[in-house]
């Protein structure tokens, strides 16, 4: 019998979500449990164990897992990698700690920068340089790089990254480098710059290249361990890792490269949200994923999620732009902000609620999981106000405790600010999805859309819950609740597509393009990708374009034919709403390479039985408690139309829905609402 089943595996900072899929049976099948933050492993094995036997599969009928991670986000917070020393050219060791020369936010005095993950007695310059076309000015001094390495060795350096100036025009002295370590030191994990991100910008590909030696040894030994866990299991299918962009790698890949899956968790929400999308018919919706430490807000335009190519890790302020590090790789332009079900809620010495970005985590949690949490949080919140039933959570195995959340939202909100425990539990939900919407409003004005020409596509566990609210504030009329909602990040990973995202810096005038050598470079990357992927690959093109003497560059999509100038220009009305006169260039050339993706249905056979469970006491922004139709999801047929207020319950999260909504129930069990 051949193996059809697969699995998506998204570790969380609350909960580890699973979700199996297997065609052949017509099956998907989920699964939720507490993520176990200092042994994560533990928590993948049980929830895989779990889905194995209740879905009655035998390991050997597992075709592939698929897996996302925190752990280089993790390791780079805590700051708990490895010892990296750095190389590069001789006079230019101080490009870390110069950074950029800005101050991250000008109105703090006492802002200080993120420090380098590599201090300045690790960074060595060694003789040797290129030109900034590549030509050899002077040649590499071998003895040199032997001696710096010996030296940053006895220094307790675990890993090496190699960081020349103007390696991205050629790569010969970094490549002669790790030749001479692969010699000298066989086992020393070597990064080249030019290998990670083989784009200008000296500092920005430094900086990455040290990010990737930092995570580089732990990362390995974790994908190890988890590839010897899945064999103890029984399961010798391949494991796949979700990468930043949205797409899928190998396990090899990721161990050469492992700063590439860095944001993989909340990339994996918004290709879930693209894939709910295309399905429903709906070329434009807001991606909104709530889960219980954070919520993530991403684009989905034409069916496809927004992305760009550099990104900020290990930020000092998590919500300050310029506070982080710079990492140059292609990740889905989200906006993230500390609103979850575990974000705590507390008045500040001015007398004004607060919620988040502090959160309970999955340990202690929220006061109402009766695991030692004190402060009170959204999710205590949600429980006072009846979005949630504190016997139907995760399916009834984990009991809410409403008293002592009621308890603790009167206690530290309610006491303090004159309110009575539902006045306190609306203004913890209302403060936290102001803070929601605001990010949502400047996340879309940076791209100049305006939200209302949007439908809302909601999931996470408290993603729904809060998507009847957010969509008001955001005076977005359609909201989209797909079944599953709750582990929609390991729906993203069944569903993405295996990738390489590549790019090359070649900077030239557009007028005076070298045509040939940019083909020789597509014909360099598309051999590269066809070795991860191997034949049959989608190629797509594209290039970075700016106006000459701009510093920010927009990527263009190659027209077949077409004129690159008139591409750009249309591409940059449609960002700043005009268009300048002078000359243009071309920074980087980028190639996507890929193979199709999986066709991952969510919905599953209505279960028997009447779907109305009864009622409750519901608490909706505009119209205070109200008397609500709960609904159990799973026995709700398709075609069905119901009006609010009304509560949709699944084992893995509830959905609300006021008075002023309609909500008709989709052929996959996805529920659509209109707020009128």
């Amino acid at each position: 019998m051949s193996r059809t089943a697969r699995i998506g595996v998204d570790v969380g900072g609350t909960f580890t979500d699973l979700l199996l899929h297997d065609p052949a049976r017509g099956l998907t099948w989920p699964g939720k449990l507490p993520t176990t933050p200092h042994a994560p492993h533990d928590a993948i094995t049980a929830g895989i164990t779990r889905l194995l036997a209740e879905t009655g599969t035998d390991p050997g009928d597992v075709a592939g897992v698929v897996h996302g991670t925190t752990l280089v986000t993790n390791t780079l917070l805590e700051r708990t990698g490895a010892v990296v020393g750095l190389l590069t050219t001789d006079g230019f060791r101080d490009a870390l700690e110069m950074a950029r020369e800005i101050r991250f936010d000008p109105t703090d005095l006492h802002a200080r920068p993120a420090p380098p993950l590599v201090p300045r007695h690790l960074c060595r310059g060694v003789p040797g340089r290129l030109t900034a076309d590549g030509t050899e000015l002077t040649p590499l001094d071998e003895d040199a790089v032997l001696a710096q390495v010996a030296d940053l060795l006895a220094h307790g350096v675990e890993a090496v990254a190699v960081a020349l100036l103007h390696a991205y025009r050629d790569d010969r002295h970094e490549r002669r480098v790790r030749e001479l370590l692969a010699r000298a030191h066989p086992g020393l994990p070597v990064t080249l710059s030019s290998a990670v991100t083989p784009v200008i910008g000296e500092y920005e590909r430094a900086s990455t290249a040290c990010l990737n030696a930092y995570v580089q040894p732990l990362v390995a030994h974790y994908l190890d361990a988890l590839r010897a866990d899945l064999t103890t299991l029984g399961i010798d299918a391949p494991l796949h890792i979700m990468l930043s962009g949205g797409g899928v790698t190998t396990v090899e890949d990721a161990k050469a490269f492992p700063v590439r899956p860095l944001e993989s968790g909340p990339a994996a929400g918004a290709i879930a949200a693209a894939a709910v999308a295309r399905r429903a018919g709906e070329p434009d919706v807001l991606s909104f994923d709530m889960g219980g430490t954070t919520a993530k807000i991403a684009i989905v335009s034409g069916g496809e999620p927004r992305r760009k190519h550099e990104f900020e890790a290990g930020r000092v302020d998590k919500f300050k732009p310029g506070s982080g590090l710079p990492v140059k790789l292609t990740v889905v332009d989200l906006i993230e902000i500390g609103s979850g079900g575990g974000s705590i809620a507390a008045p500040d010495p001015l007398g004004l609620l607060k919620v988040g970005p502090r959160s309970a985590g999955s340990v202690p949690g929220p006061v109402a999981y009766g695991r030692g949490g004190e402060q009170p949080t959204v999710t205590d919140a949600d429980v006072v106000l009846g979005y949630l039933d504190p016997d139907a959570f995760l399916g009834g195995e984990l009991r809410l405790r409403g008293a002592e959340a009621r308890k603790a939202v009167a206690r530290d909100v309610g006491d303090p600010l004159g309110l009575d425990e539902t006045g306190a539990a609306a203004g913890i939900v209302e403060v936290a999805t102001a803070s929601m919407a605001a990010a949502a409003r400047m996340h879309l004005a940076e791209h100049g859309r305006d939200p209302a020409g949007f439908a809302l596509v909601a999931f996470g566990g408290a993603g729904p819950v809060h998507a009847y609210g957010l969509a008001k504030q955001l005076k977005i009329r359609r909201v989209i609740v797909p079944m599953r909602a709750g582990v929609m990040s390991a729906y993203g990973f069944l569903v993405a597509a295996p990738t390489v995202d590549l790019a090359r810096s070649l900077p030239s005038p557009l007028s005076e393009v070298d045509w040939t050598r940019v083909a020789a470079l597509y014909g360099e990357m598309a051999e590269q990708a066809a070795a991860v992927l191997g034949p049959g690959v989608r190629l797509r093109r594209s290039a970075d374009l700016r106006y000459l003497g701009q510093g920010a560059a927009l990527e263009v999509g190659l027209p077949e034919g077409g004129d690159l100038r008139e591409a750009f220009e249309v591409a940059y009305r449609e960002a700043f709403g005009r268009t300048l006169d002078g000359p243009v260039e071309v920074v980087d050339w980028r190639l996507t390479a890929d193979l199709p993706g999986h066709d991952v249905g969510l919905g599953c056979a209505p279960a028997d039985g009447d779907p109305r469970r009864g009622e409750r006491e519901v608490h909706f922004p505009g119209h205070g408690r109200v008397r609500a139709t709960v609904w159990d999801r799973y026995r709700l047929r398709p075609g069905t139309e119901l009006t609010g207020p009304a509560v949709f319950e699944e084992r893995e999260s509830s959905c609300s829905f006021g008075p002023d909504c309609r909500i008709r129930v989709g052929d996959d069990l996805t529920l659509f609402a209109e707020i009128r």
